[in-house]
């Protein structure tokens, strides 16, 4: 059985699983060996400057011939020049996220690069449909880092049934059963943030990988809540401090001020007490760190297996 949607077919990769852009994880050496295991890898741009973005672009570039993308936050303060970057520098996706990517979605199609804004409701979907976006990433809440009010399971259904391009579902998916779930949803292709983390070419620091391998099912919690910008992270003493403040009725500038530099502390620097390790509902889930694309050949093997199985042993005929 090949599993091969439309996906597949727009960005002109082998399986429909795409690897999140995560800030201070996805760098080039994640997303080109995801790319090279038949998947989509994607740098993550975060708040880094262009000359940071360019650098990473160029050395994925090195390292795969196959197309991989970059995750632009729309609030970043550089990214007009980002996206100027892309466009110069032929990449072949854009996903963007926080914000609404549309003028500058023409400029980046006619460059050859496909746009793929990431969305936590039907309304901000049909809006950016107007802009003729290439597909959406429709992220629950069970996903790591910023998140929306609705999960993966009522989510995606509602945004495959208000769109016509494909649907990526997002959150909370581990494994062949979670992709084969996504798939019974309407979606087209999957994309995991939380699972690459654990991946071998992910230079995020060893600590990380451990806290993640250590963390169990009610390990992670949505800090900010009250600030209109809820995040999905892994409890530590950060996160207590972030309730404590939210019990206290604190104002959103205090939670900026304690959240500035926090996850590049976590990521970059391993400190799993104050920094903050964004990480989904399926944290408990990672066991070992093993090859990327390892991780994407259990991922399509199992799909194949829950369908079939599923085909197999559910069907009743009368």
């Amino acid at each position: 059985m090949n599993i091969y949607t439309r996906v597949c077919d727009a960005l002109n990769i082998k399986y429909p699983v795409i690897q999140g852009g995560m800030a201070w994880v996805s760098t080039a050496s994640l997303a080109a060996a995801v790319s090279e295991g038949g998947g989509l890898g994607i740098i993550g741009a975060g708040q880094a400057p262009p000359d940071w973005v360019r650098e990473q672009i160029r050395k994925a570039k090195e390292s795969t011939s196959r197309p991989f993308g970059v995750n632009i936050m729309m609030m970043s303060p550089y990214v007009d020049d980002i996206m100027q970057l892309l466009i110069e520098e032929k990449v072949d996706v854009a996903t963007t996220g926080a914000g609404n990517p549309g003028k500058y979605v023409k400029d980046l199609q006619d460059s050859g690069c496909k746009v793929i804004p990431v969305v936590a409701s039907v309304a901000l979907a049909r809006r950016l449909e107007r802009s003729n976006v290439d597909a959406f990433i429709a992220e629950g809440r069970e996903a790591g880092g910023h998140v929306g009010e609705l999960g993966t399971l009522p989510l995606v259904p509602q945004i495959v049934n208000a769109v016509n391009v494909p649907v990526i579902a997002a959150g909370g998916i581990f494994n062949g059963k979670g992709v084969a779930a996504a798939f019974a949803l309407g979606a087209e292709g999957v994309q995991m943030g939380t699972r690459f983390m654990s991946a071998e070419e992910c230079e995020v620091h060893s600590n990380i990988k451990q806290f993640l391998i250590k963390s169990r099912d009610r390990d992670t919690v949505v800090t900010g809540n009250s600030t209109g910008h809820p995040v999905r992270v892994l409890k530590n003493k950060l996160s207590k401090q972030f309730e404590e403040l939210e019990k206290n009725c604190f104002s959103p500038e205090k939670f900026e001020e304690l959240g500035v530099g926090a996850l590049r502390k976590a990521m970059v620097d391993g400190d799993v007490d104050y920094g903050s390790v964004m990480a989904g509902q399926v944290s408990a889930m990672v066991k070992e760190v093993e090859p990327a694309s390892q991780i994407i050949q259990q991922i399509i093997e199992e799909t194949q297996q829950v369908i079939i199985q599923l085909g197999d042993g559910m069907v009743k005929k009368v």
